[in-house]
């Protein structure tokens, strides 16, 4: 995954704890999975609109 290891994601999934704390760490996964599908939505729509017009 992005070419991390167990123990890199552990550090820096220890570090959110640090800085973030517990509670709010679910809110900002949730987030970031809206932003993320939300990108990724818009990726495959912008490729398959591409491919429309090369047709």
């Amino acid at each position: 995954m992005f070419g991390l290891g167990i123990p890199e994601i552990v550090i820096i999934l220890v570090v959110a704890i640090l800085i973030f704390g517990p509670k709010k760490l679910p809110e900002l996964g949730n987030s970031l999975g809206k932003s993320l599908r939300g990108f990724k939505e818009e990726i495959s729509s912008n490729s398959e609109d591409h491919d429309e017009e090369d047709n």
